[in-house]
Protein backbone atom coordinates (compact mmCIF):
# COMPACT_ATOMS: atom_id res chain seq x y z
CA UNK A 1 0.00 0.00 0.00
CA UNK A 2 1.67 3.39 -0.96
CA UNK A 3 1.43 6.61 1.16
CA UNK A 4 0.83 9.92 -0.87
CA UNK A 5 4.13 11.74 -1.77
CA UNK A 6 4.41 15.17 -0.03
CA UNK A 7 4.03 17.09 -3.55
CA UNK A 8 1.77 15.79 -4.72
CA UNK A 9 2.01 14.41 -9.04
CA UNK A 10 -2.00 14.43 -9.09
CA UNK A 11 -3.76 17.10 -10.46
CA UNK A 12 -5.92 18.63 -8.24
CA UNK A 13 -7.07 18.62 -4.64
CA UNK A 14 -7.83 15.54 -2.74
CA UNK A 15 -11.76 15.26 -3.12
CA UNK A 16 -13.81 15.45 0.00
CA UNK A 17 -15.85 12.51 1.57
CA UNK A 18 -19.11 14.44 0.78
CA UNK A 19 -18.39 14.52 -3.04
CA UNK A 20 -17.67 11.06 -2.96
CA UNK A 21 -20.78 10.02 -0.88
CA UNK A 22 -22.67 11.71 -3.43
CA UNK A 23 -21.13 10.22 -6.61
CA UNK A 24 -21.68 6.60 -4.98
CA UNK A 25 -25.41 7.15 -4.41
CA UNK A 26 -25.33 8.61 -8.23
CA UNK A 27 -23.85 5.62 -9.75
CA UNK A 28 -25.57 3.27 -7.80
CA UNK A 29 -28.97 4.82 -8.47
CA UNK A 30 -27.43 4.90 -12.42
CA UNK A 31 -26.90 1.20 -12.03
CA UNK A 32 -30.41 0.15 -11.03
CA UNK A 33 -32.25 2.07 -13.69
CA UNK A 34 -29.54 0.42 -16.26
CA UNK A 35 -30.88 -3.45 -14.45
CA UNK A 36 -34.51 -2.32 -14.78
CA UNK A 37 -33.71 -1.17 -18.14
CA UNK A 38 -31.93 -4.58 -19.16
CA UNK A 39 -34.14 -7.43 -16.80
CA UNK A 40 -37.09 -5.44 -15.80
CA UNK A 41 -38.08 -4.41 -12.45
CA UNK A 42 -40.02 -8.20 -11.87
CA UNK A 43 -36.86 -9.97 -12.55
CA UNK A 44 -34.88 -7.31 -9.78
CA UNK A 45 -37.48 -7.98 -7.61
CA UNK A 46 -35.92 -11.61 -6.71
CA UNK A 47 -33.34 -13.08 -5.02
CA UNK A 48 -31.05 -12.08 -7.64
CA UNK A 49 -31.58 -8.32 -8.38
CA UNK A 50 -29.05 -6.54 -6.12
CA UNK A 51 -26.79 -8.65 -7.75
CA UNK A 52 -28.02 -7.75 -11.20
CA UNK A 53 -27.26 -4.35 -9.86
CA UNK A 54 -24.07 -4.80 -8.55
CA UNK A 55 -22.60 -6.42 -11.65
CA UNK A 56 -23.44 -3.17 -13.87
CA UNK A 57 -22.53 -0.47 -11.40
CA UNK A 58 -19.53 -2.68 -11.12
CA UNK A 59 -18.98 -2.37 -15.03
CA UNK A 60 -20.15 1.14 -14.82
CA UNK A 61 -17.79 1.95 -12.88
CA UNK A 62 -14.54 0.37 -14.25
CA UNK A 63 -15.14 1.55 -17.66
CA UNK A 64 -16.11 5.09 -17.66
CA UNK A 65 -13.26 5.13 -14.95
CA UNK A 66 -10.93 3.13 -17.53
CA UNK A 67 -11.81 5.99 -20.28
CA UNK A 68 -12.72 8.61 -18.81
CA UNK A 69 -11.08 9.17 -14.92
CA UNK A 70 -13.85 8.87 -13.48
CA UNK A 71 -17.43 7.04 -13.14
CA UNK A 72 -20.91 8.74 -14.17
CA UNK A 73 -21.48 10.02 -10.56
CA UNK A 74 -18.17 10.88 -10.01
CA UNK A 75 -18.10 13.11 -13.28
CA UNK A 76 -21.78 14.99 -12.21
CA UNK A 77 -19.77 16.10 -9.13
CA UNK A 78 -16.66 16.70 -10.88
CA UNK A 79 -13.85 13.92 -9.35
CA UNK A 80 -11.86 11.78 -10.71
CA UNK A 81 -9.81 8.88 -9.81
CA UNK A 82 -5.87 9.46 -10.57
CA UNK A 83 -2.52 7.24 -9.54
CA UNK A 84 -0.71 8.91 -6.81
CA UNK A 85 2.69 8.30 -9.23
CA UNK A 86 0.71 10.67 -11.86
CA UNK A 87 1.20 7.68 -14.57
CA UNK A 88 -2.40 5.91 -15.72
CA UNK A 89 -4.03 4.31 -13.51
CA UNK A 90 -4.86 1.35 -15.89
CA UNK A 91 -7.48 -1.24 -16.20
CA UNK A 92 -6.54 -4.30 -13.81
CA UNK A 93 -6.15 -1.25 -10.81
CA UNK A 94 -9.35 0.42 -11.68
CA UNK A 95 -10.87 -3.27 -11.96
CA UNK A 96 -9.42 -3.75 -8.30
CA UNK A 97 -10.46 -0.74 -6.67
CA UNK A 98 -13.76 -1.25 -7.95
CA UNK A 99 -14.36 -4.65 -6.99
CA UNK A 100 -12.65 -3.79 -3.12
CA UNK A 101 -15.29 -0.83 -3.34
CA UNK A 102 -18.14 -3.45 -4.06
CA UNK A 103 -17.24 -4.99 -0.65
CA UNK A 104 -18.38 -1.86 1.17
CA UNK A 105 -15.71 -2.36 4.05
CA UNK A 106 -12.68 -1.27 1.99
CA UNK A 107 -13.62 2.25 1.40
CA UNK A 108 -15.14 2.63 5.01
CA UNK A 109 -11.65 2.34 6.42
CA UNK A 110 -9.85 5.64 5.76
CA UNK A 111 -6.41 7.04 5.88
CA UNK A 112 -5.31 10.51 7.41
CA UNK A 113 -5.51 11.75 3.65
CA UNK A 114 -9.37 9.96 3.26
CA UNK A 115 -8.15 7.43 1.21
CA UNK A 116 -10.35 4.36 1.57
CA UNK A 117 -8.28 1.16 1.55
CA UNK A 118 -9.05 0.32 -2.24
CA UNK A 119 -7.10 3.47 -3.27
CA UNK A 120 -4.49 2.43 -1.21
CA UNK A 121 -4.12 -0.76 -2.76
CA UNK A 122 -3.92 0.88 -5.99
CA UNK A 123 -2.24 3.48 -5.36
CA UNK A 124 -4.46 6.06 -6.26
CA UNK A 125 -6.54 9.15 -4.95
CA UNK A 126 -9.48 10.75 -5.77
CA UNK A 127 -9.28 14.45 -6.48
CA UNK A 128 -11.98 17.51 -7.52
CA UNK A 129 -11.36 18.77 -11.17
Amino acid sequence: MSELPAEGAWSGEVAGLGRRVVALVIDWFSSMAVAILLVGSDALSTGGGSLVILAVFFVEVVLLTWLLGSSFGQRLVRIRVERTSGRALGLPRIALRTALICLVIPPLVMDSYGRGLQDRAVGSVVVRL
